[in-house]
């Protein structure tokens, strides 16, 4: 476990309403086809952030519960989604969302399932939804196969921040999906995403991560300098893209108390 996950994302809020990426139309889709997901349906994005992952489902025009424990991110999302009637933002975390008993048809986790202790969070999972519902768990996952830049931003990554070595690997483990839905009870599938940079914003989209150097840090100055070569390098005509795999990981959970779960990270 990590400390101080509900508040680690609390510098960061600007630049991850900014620059963190959405989630593909293609997801809502497969969702429509494959789990009967309709605008009738209940909605809980539990550790919403900024709204990122609920914002799909208001587009669609379900009723959608944003829980979220930390006070900026949570206000950050509330700016975001006011306008959509349907959006209620909820003070609370994965192991203690307040909602009632059997209220959600889905319950998503948008990059943020590997922040929960996952025993607390899978006994309150069961208790929010109802008969035969959902669990979504995605990651907007960097693709690092078919690109030279990526793979060099990982590698700067792995010098210029705080626990990145620690956080990269966190939710890719077949095992810890198997402790939390049950053996063989979940399915995988991935969606192509991507985001096109200048050089500001790819500094802003760096500073998004909760491990990225802070700005009073002594060694940010080299890390935008050396984010400055990178973007020289690779860039064309004054733009980068980056590659993401959106990984979603869905199945209902079967009883009992869950297992290990997945490592925060």
């Amino acid at each position: 476990m990590f400390n101080n996950t509900t508040s680690r994302f609390a510098h960061t809020v600007e630049n991850y309403v900014k620059y963190r990426p959405g989630y593909p139309k293609t997801m809502v889709d497969f969702l429509q086809t494959n789990l009967n997901l309709t605008s009738q349906a209940v909605v809980v994005d539990v550790g919403s952030g900024t709204g990122k992952s609920s914002e799909p489902f208001l587009h669609l025009g379900n009723r959608v519960y944003g829980v979220e424990p930390n006070a900026e991110m949570r206000q950050a999302a509330e700016q975001l989604l006011g306008h959509f009637p349907n959006f209620t933002s909820i003070s609370g975390r994965a192991e203690a969302t307040t909602l009632p008993d059997r209220c959600a048809d889905f319950l998503v986790a948008g990059t943020a399932f590997h922040w929960f202790e996952p025993t607390a969070a899978h006994r309150e999972f069961q208790r929010i939804l109802k008969p035969g519902g959902w669990i979504l768990l995605v990651w907007n996952v960097r693709n690092l196969e078919n690109s030279a830049f990526m793979q060099a931003y990982d590698r700067f990554l792995l010098k210029y921040s705080t626990d990145y070595q620690q956080v990269k690997e966190v939710y890719n483990n077949s095992a810890d999906f198997d402790a939390f839905f049950g053996n063989n009870n979940w399915q995988k599938v991935h969606f192509e995403n991507r985001q096109t940079f200048d050089f500001e914003s790819l500094v802003g989209r760096y500073r998004s991560s909760s491990f990225a150097l802070s700005e009073n840090h002594p060694n940010f100055a080299a890390a935008k300098n050396a984010l400055q070569r990178l973007f020289e390098q690779y860039q064309e005509n004054g733009q980068l893209t980056f590659l993401y795999q959106t990984v979603l990981y869905y199945g209902k959970i079967r009883g009992g108390e869950g297992g290990a779960g997945l490592a925060a990270g």
